[in-house]
């Protein structure tokens, strides 16, 4: 099925024709929200895509790796579970996790996921009940705000059905080569109506193992990376009028990764092999609670939503593949970090009804995070060291600069609030021509304060409180759509992005700068669809030009390789997006998506601790491929006995630098899949896959150059569905 394919077929008249409907049935529509209205993906002006529910069984997708890559114009930095980057038409500075907020936005429902500031948790949700995730491609600065400068992902989950019973079930089990274990997942989900098309409610829980393929040789563990993710979702709908609608959403999900992804790979130029002294072990969580309602007033609806968002975090690293072992313990130096944050959002919006020639929008939104962090470095036995050798720690005990061998401590805090007014209105003329313009103020206002304690590396210790910081500005959109007929629409866009600034944290006393700024980016683009053979070819083709200003990027120091952020100057991107879906009969489906993208800094990037003083304009952005291609073939025999269906999948990804002042790239690499699966019994689906059939081996991201995640190899499984309606 092709990536727009749809999940909402509208109902067909009993008098139109076998061939209209037939066409229909092949193509049907699918209404999205990208812009806070329910909109057909094909007349939205900008570049939209949706995978759906249908799809995900598809591709066997348990997360983003499995799915994300197949839209046009998106690379995915595949690191540590829970903060992996999605990266949309090469907005980034690292193929690694950004040092401040990410460049892409993402929402589930709408409720913001990303805080305004570092983001402890990206949360990759888990497919399973999800009716669909719309990837908005471009800046989305005017209904979404901050931390989208290169576009944004909105999962939508499925919410209580009051008009129906309904429960679902699916088990997975795989093998991956390499994986000493096992892989499996247990997914359930009922929904129940209370009172029948006026209250229900609607509970999910998931249970999934990733065994591990990655051999940690200093720690003797093979498969060390082996991943456990847990989660619960839960939906209430109360519509006590015909005209109100009132609806809870709640979801919890963990990550517990027993040790990094990453490997190191020296002479070996397909290694699986990590050597660290410990277990680098993760474990991330985070929680939703929302509560909305949807009031039908006549000439509007009125639409009110509340959030709060809680995110935890708990990691560990071994610095000895930095700085060796320390030489006064015979002991490796550690460091870790913990963290938390808790996000309060509130939305308030009225939206006209659709139908007219004059459409609006008009809303405001309140946003309050609140994140607490800290860091260490630790060396077993250095408290015993430095008492019996006072002279060289300037007569300090242990016991003030490395309490219980902890030889620094960090510790941050920041207190951000944000208010926001935006809006859009268009007017369609004569039937063919819509002009939409829109725009957003905000202010933001921080404050942060960052303090770094008395350690053993005798750095002077600080507490930075540089007190509230104002920031507010104007985002614009502007676009064009001309729509003759129904197999054509042509529009032009103009949009914005931006993100916030910061502070520094963990390489305050490296010698980075303490702040940075804001920056943006701005769009231009035209796009062309094209809907022919009674719905069965569609295509869609878009070109744009981005231009990227005062870029935040990662860079590192050379102390312990601590990450930092910082500001200077500026990016074009111009690229080119081109994705075709044909079904030249019912049982077969063809689609394919090319995405070329010229990323490259337009300006010197200055970092101090690089030779020459930076990185010069033309060089390419880290991770911005220039060629990804996606295709699929699918066929699929639904009025056969047993429905069965077979698919194949390719991918391609080229070279890209995976760092400023890096040589060496990911990508470069072909994957394929294969999906397969059959009706067994009345709602009970049985499905084999393969995927990575050809066991290729590929960097996913190597922010130091010699270290990086790779491909996860062949995987072969199995998938049991059951769905009870």
């Amino acid at each position: 099925m092709a990536l727009t394919a749809a999940t909402t077929v509208h109902a067909q008249s009993g008098q139109e024709d076998a061939a209209e409907s037939a066409a229909n049935a092949s193509r049907p529509e699918i209404i999205v929200t990208a812009t806070k209205r329910n909109e057909s993906l094909r007349e939205i002006a900008g570049s939209v895509s949706a995978v759906t529910a249908e799809e995900f069984q598809e591709l066997n997708a348990q997360d983003l790796s499995d799915y994300i890559t197949r839209v046009p114009g998106v690379v995915f930095n595949n690191y540590q579970p829970g903060v992996s980057e999605v990266v949309i038409r090469g907005v980034a500075s690292t193929t690694y996790h950004e040092a401040n907020q990410a460049t892409t936005g993402y929402y589930l429902n709408e409720v913001p996921l990303i805080e305004p500031g570092f983001p402890l948790v990206i949360p990759d949700v888990d497919t399973f009940d999800l009716e669909r995730v719309e990837v908005l491609r471009g800046p989305q600065g005017t209904l979404f705000g901050s931390s989208s400068l290169g576009g944004a992902i909105n999962y939508v989950a499925r919410q209580a059905d009051t008009t129906r019973l309904e429960a679902g079930f699916e088990g997975i089990l795989s093998s991956t080569r390499r994986a000493g274990e096992a892989s499996y997942g247990i997914k359930g989900m009922v929904n129940v109506p209370i009172v029948r098309d006026r209250l229900a409610v609607r509970l999910v829980a998931l249970e999934r193992y990733d065994a591990g393929y990655l051999d940690n040789v200093g720690t003797g563990v093979d498969g060390s990376n082996d991943l456990r993710v847990r989660g619960l979702r839960g939906s209430l709908a109360w519509t006590p009028t015909d005209t109100t609608t009132v609806s809870i959403l709640s979801m919890y999900q963990e990550y517990d990764l027993d040790d990094q992804t990453y490997v190191v790979f020296n002479d070996d130029p397909e290694t699986f092999e990590r050597n660290t002294n410990v277990p680098e072990y993760q474990k991330t969580d985070f929680q939703l609670h929302s509560l909305r309602l949807e009031q039908d007033l006549g000439f509007a609806t009125l639409s009110a939503l509340g959030s709060y968002v809680r995110k935890e975090s708990d990691l560990a690293f071994d610095d000895s593949i930095f700085v060796g072992i320390d030489p006064r313990t015979g002991t490796p130096q550690l460091s870790g970090s913990t963290g938390k944050s808790e996000t309060k959002y509130g939305e308030l919006r009225l939206t006209s009804i659709d139908g007219g020639a004059f459409e609006w929008l008009v809303g405001a939104n309140y946003t309050k995070l609140d994140a607490e962090g800290t860091g260490f470095a630790y060396i077993e036995g250095i408290g015993d060291y430095i008492d019996a050798n006072p002279g060289e720690f300037g007569g300090q005990p242990s016991s003030e600069i490395a309490p219980d061998d902890f030889i620094q401590r960090t510790v941050d805090s920041n207190e951000v609030q944000e208010i926001a007014l935006f809006g859009e209105a268009s007017y369609t003329f004569a039937d063919v021509l819509k002009l939409t313009a829109g725009g957003r103020v905000f202010e933001y206002r921080s404050s942060p304060r960052l303090q770094y304690l008395p350690n053993a590396d005798l750095i002077p210790p600080f507490d930075y409180q540089p007190g509230e910081k104002k920031e507010s500005g104007f985002i614009p959109k502007v676009s064009l759509t001309y729509t003759p007929n129904d197999t054509l629409m042509v529009y032009a866009l103009y949009s914005e992005g931006f993100r916030i600034g910061g502070t520094n944290v963990y390489a305050a006393a490296s010698g980075a700068p303490l702040n940075f700024d804001s920056d943006s980016t701005a769009n231009y683009e035209i796009g062309l669809r094209i809907t022919g053979a009674q719905e069965r070819v569609t295509i869609d083709l878009t070109a744009y030009h981005m231009d990227w200003k005062n870029i935040q990027v990662r860079l590192f120091t050379p102390v312990d390789f601590d990450a930092y952020t910082t500001n200077g100057g500026g990016a074009d991107i111009d690229g080119i997006e081109a994705a075709i879906n044909v079904r030249p009969v019912d049982f077969i489906n063809l689609s394919t998506s090319v995405s070329y993208n010229d990323a490259r800094l337009s300006q010197m990037l200055p970092d101090s601790f690089a030779p020459g003083g930076g990185y010069a304009a033309g060089t390419r952005l880290p991770g911005a491929a220039e060629l990804t291609v996606a295709n699929q073939i699918e066929f699929d025999f639904s009025d056969a006995p047993m429905r069965p269906r077979i698919a194949f999948a390719h991918r391609y990804l080229s070279e890209a630098p995976v760092a400023f002042g890096n040589t060496l790239e990911k990508g470069d690499y072909h994957i394929i899949d294969l999906n397969a699966s059959a009706e067994v019994a009345q709602g009970l689906e049985l499905g084999v896959f393969v995927k990575n059939l050809t066991d290729t081996y590929g960097v996913l991201n190597a922010p130091f150059g010699f270290a990086g995640s790779v491909t996860r190899p062949r995987t072969i499984g199995a998938s049991l569905r059951f769905n009870f309606d």
